[in-house]
């Protein structure tokens, strides 16, 4: 399908112990033939800088190598010059078994930013260009190699940031969904195909029988996308974490808390109150919860240009926030600020906290009773009551317990509004059923129900689609 070769840096830029160069396509091998010289009894890095220019690749490696697929060849990368730019290993893979179906070449050399960018240089040089964001892995689709929803695991992986979230996108890229899919657009193709025949042939086919099998199939169906819809919050949290505020008056301990929650100094901390101007965002994974977590400014009415408008981010973050963590300071009574705050996020998932319970308790909440009942006390100067909020969480976001790796979770809304509309397209399967009207409806809403569920696996995309979930790729994957 391809005509042209790709080559890109595979690994993050900077200072490392490998970096890896990749390349893909037919010319790959061609490539890496003439910028490669395997290391023999005749070669030797030791040869003055001014004399390798002058060197003949034959004396290093001699004219009967070739590279062995799927061995580690140990050598130099040189340029059109003969000059060494390092010490290397290199890998030839030959296609189809690769990652993208095609010839691959992956050259190991030393970390840092200069030896992998002169070695891409001269692997450019050599008659291929620079790899597009995630083409790698877009070659891998196109080519049969992974369907969509395996393309898009593979940047899910790269993005994990707690365990369950990695091991839902492993499930992925192995094809749980994939294969849960493709069974159902079979059965679809294979009840269309009899629905055909019972219109272009009647008198071998019976009426009664076709409808009673697709309302079975159908009924079966809905459930099953039911059940797969109903995981997807819990997939986005696990993919994305739960954006979490801590919201409060000046100086009731939020940085102390956030600090808490991330066992470092991220947020400065002083008595003065107004030191938190502006938001301060983290990722924190806590016994398997992740958690985004907002430091913002103490809300409170004031007059100050600069501290206003930290309130009012402060205010704007709590708007798009999945959970707030509403913090009170239990040594002081409750004040105006505090009831402005607390109508503000009256709509909102709440968590209310206590803070400073090492401290003689002059907070009254009585007027807010199931507040009162609800709020959760801790001490951040003397670490205690960490525990009570994480179960807190736990037992607001997911409920009951979550295996992932037995139960299939959905953690792309792609997916997911693509589920939805397969299941309304089935409903009115069943809809026009029920009202008794005429095959040819049924057969109408059963394609369109195979064709929501095709765009999951890839079965048709658009090129503006490929393009939207591949540029979310880093150049190299």
């Amino acid at each position: 399908m391809f005509t042209d070769t790709i080559a890109a840096i595979a690994t993050f830029p900077g200072n490392a112990g490998v970096n890896i160069i990749r390349i893909s396509g037919d010319g790959a091998l061609k490539i890496a033939e003439k910028i490669f010289i395997k290391k023999g009894k005749n070669t030797s890095i030791d040869h003055p800088q001014e004399d390798q220019e002058d060197m003949d690749i034959n004396n290093y490696c001699g004219d009967d190598f070739s590279f062995k697929p799927r061995y580690l060849h140990y050598g130099y990368i040189v340029d059109k010059n003969h000059k060494i730019i390092d010490e290397v290993l290199i890998c030839y893979m030959k296609a189809p078994n690769t990652y993208t179906r095609e010839d691959v070449v992956e050259i190991n050399c030393h970390g840092g930013i200069i030896s992998a960018k002169k070695i891409l240089e001269t692997v450019l040089e050599h008659g291929c260009r620079t790899a597009e964001r995630g083409e790698f892995t877009k070659r891998a689709f196109l080519n049969g190699r992974i369907d969509l929803t395996q393309a898009e695991a593979v940047i899910d992986i790269i993005n994990s940031k707690t365990d369950s979230s990695h091991e839902i996108s492993m499930n992925h890229l192995e094809g749980r969904l994939s294969k849960q899919i493709n069974s159902i657009i079979e059965e679809i193709m294979d009840i269309l195909a009899n629905i055909e025949v019972n219109i272009d042939f009647p008198e071998y086919d019976e009426d009664e029988i076709t409808i009673g099998r697709v309302r079975d199939f159908s009924e079966n169906i809905v459930v099953q996308l039911d059940r797969l819809i109903s995981t997807a919050d819990t997939g986005k949290i696990f993919k994305e974490g739960i954006k979490t505020v801590i919201l409060g008056k000046p100086n009731v301990g939020k940085s102390s808390l956030m600090n808490f929650l991330l066992n470092e100094n991220r947020a400065i901390v002083t008595e003065v109150p107004g030191t938190t101007r502006d938001t301060i965002e983290e990722y924190v994974n806590i016994k398997g919860v992740p958690l985004r977590i907002v430091d913002t400014a103490g809300v409170r009415e004031t007059e100050d240009r600069i501290e206003k408008i930290g309130v009012e981010k402060a205010l704007q973050k709590a708007d798009e926030a999945d959970l707030v963590i509403m913090l009170f300071d239990s040594s002081r009574e409750l004040e105006y600020d505090d009831e402005k705050i607390l109508e503000y996020i009256k709509d909102k998932r709440v968590i209310y906290v206590n803070n400073k319970a090492d401290l003689e308790t002059k907070l009254n909440l009585s007027r807010y009773g199931n507040i009162e009942k609800e709020a959760i006390n801790i001490s951040v100067l003397e670490n205690h009551g960490l525990e009570d909020i994480i179960d807190k969480i736990s037992s607001m976001f997911f409920e009951g317990s979550i295996n992932v790796s037995d139960d299939l979770i959905i953690n792309n809304v792609r997916h997911k509004d693509l589920l939805i509309k397969a299941k309304g397209s089935l409903e009115d399967v069943l809809y026009s059923i029920k009202n008794n009207m005429t095959i040819d409806f049924i057969e109408i809403d059963l394609k369109q129900a195979m064709e929501y569920l095709g765009l999951i696996v890839g079965k048709s995309v658009s090129d503006d689609l490929m393009d939207k979930i591949f540029n979310e790729f880093c150049i190299g994957k």
